[in-house]
């Protein structure tokens, strides 16, 4: 079989990994080196995250229903929202044709909790408050999408436009695999408890772009076999599935030996890793080998395939196991209406879960080097979407603030960062566009993102783009 000699080009990217390799061995040691040796590139420095869990609420949660408190806003009530504080900024189509903008003040109880003193929703958020000086708050988040489908692309690749890596896929790109047996990736959907107005999760969001195809995400079902046809079929044992892939493979191998194309070699790797998985996705979905103390932790919810609790316990069990980047999706956040019938079942699916979460991996020493995000694509208005009454209201989507929070990886717990005006409508202090979020995701991962790059069409890509970013260092331990 004739071959074409190697390029130029395929010369040093194959070289450019062995030297990546040898460099990484003294600058952050074996495990990453392995990890390079597998096609990773070369952290700027030791990565203080060396895993990633992050949960995405979807629809966007009501940051002054949560962690942003605005007591002032009571005697606010049915009043309409100020000129002066709205400043013509864009609406959604939703409200824009509404003829008033009442504001409702939130109606759960808040209270200082921990020794950052953060005021917070307790009533909905028991178990959650308990742990808040391990965690770093972040109130004066902002993008500039409006609506789901654009803002949830924006914040989980850094751009509006689909097509691009979304984070977990430059995870694994830049820091590579820690398991031969399970993905470096892996997406997991959770149901909620409420299924009223659900919003949907497409999987071109965990895609790889125009990364090589093996670092897109991996979805996990949260029913039946985890994995569809992962299993052989009836009356086909292992012997002749294994001889099955060595022969496509071998067909494959010939292909890329005469033309290097690397979705090839990465199909050759999807066949191996798939054969792996066999053996490994049994093992790592036992979730009853746990012992009772895990289910008393995370809540008996976790038991039931597919609950938040669940997937919360999977995550741990996947990093556990050498994971690279969990991604968690919870549906049901959009509140446009009837938030007081809503917002109990969406806090009582995550709260006690998200605090078991951050207590396991601590125990089990994983907190330090896994970061736990937390948070949506926006977040919403002050001024209530229909009809308002004091215990019921909804709250349309709000890009101009929002909140989020991280814990573990090196994120500085116990921090409460930014500050939005008395109506939740404003920054008025330390503002973090979604581009300086990544930026500094990125830093904890060992990534300086200016310099964390992809040539594709001609440009070096970014996961933060050509605006600027920057990192903030007050969110880092």
């Amino acid at each position: 079989m004739f071959s074409f000699p190697q390029s130029r080009r395929q010369f040093f990217t194959t070289g450019g990994s062995l030297l990546g390799g040898a460099a990484l061995t003294s600058l952050v040691g074996d495990s990453a080196a392995q990890a390079a040796s597998r096609g990773a590139v070369l952290p700027h420095f030791a990565p203080r995250a060396r895993q990633v869990i992050y949960l995405h609420m979807v629809g966007g949660p009501s940051q002054m229903d949560l962690f942003d408190y605005k007591p002032a806003m009571a005697k606010w009530y049915d009043k309409d929202l100020p000129e002066s504080i709205r400043k013509g900024q864009r609406l959604t189509t939703m409200t824009s044709g509404q003829t008033r903008f009442p504001i409702a003040p939130s109606r759960y109880k808040f209270e200082p909790v921990g020794d950052c003193g953060l005021w917070m929703n307790t009533e909905l958020l028991p178990h959650l408050s308990k742990k808040a000086d391990k965690i770093c708050w972040i109130r004066s988040l902002h993008t500039e999408a409006i609506n789901h489908e654009p803002a949830i692309t924006a914040i989980q690749t850094g751009n509006q436009v689909t097509g691009r890596p979304c984070l977990g896929a430059w995870a694994s790109y830049g820091l590579g695999t820690m398991n031969d047996n399970l993905p470096a990736f892996v997406v997991l959907v959770a149901k909620p408890t409420n299924r009223e107005q659900e919003q949907s999760i497409s999987s071109r969001i965990w895609s790889a772009g125009y990364l090589s195809g093996e670092h897109a995400g991996v979805s996990f079902r949260s029913g039946g076999d985890p994995i569809l046809y992962i299993n052989n079929p009836p009356g086909v044992p292992n012997a002749i599935r294994r001889n099955s892939i060595d022969g496509i493979n071998a067909l494959n191998q010939l292909n890329y030996q005469r033309l290097a194309d690397p979705e090839t070699h990465t199909r050759i790797q999807q066949y191996e890793m798939a054969f792996r998985m066999q053996a490994s996705v049994p093992e790592l979905t036992d979730i009853e080998s746990e012992p009772e103390s895990t289910f008393k932790l995370y809540g008996e919810e976790a038991r039931k395939h597919g609950s938040f609790a669940y997937t919360a316990l999977m995550a741990r069990r996947l990093v556990e196991r050498g994971v690279r980047f969990v991604q968690v999706y919870h549906n049901n956040w959009d509140h446009h209406g009837n938030l007081a019938g809503r917002m109990p079942h969406q806090c009582k699916d995550v709260d006690q879960p998200c605090a078991a979460l951050l207590e396991d991996l601590e125990q089990r020493g994983l907190l330090d080097d896994t970061l736990v995000i937390w948070g949506g694509e926006f977040g919403r208005t002050i001024y209530s979407q229909g009809q308002l009454s004091p215990t019921n209201y909804g709250r349309d989507h709000h890009p101009r603030c929002f909140s989020m929070w991280m814990a573990g990886g090196g994120a500085k717990g116990g921090v409460v960062y930014g500050e939005t005006d008395d109506f939740s409508y404003n920054i008025v202090s330390d503002p973090v566009h979604i581009r300086d979020f990544h930026a500094t995701i990125l830093h904890l991962m060992g990534f300086d993102h200016e310099r964390f790059t992809y040539r594709f069409q001609g440009l070096d890509q970014k996961l933060t783009g050509v605006l600027p970013a920057r990192v903030v260092p007050e969110l880092i331990s």
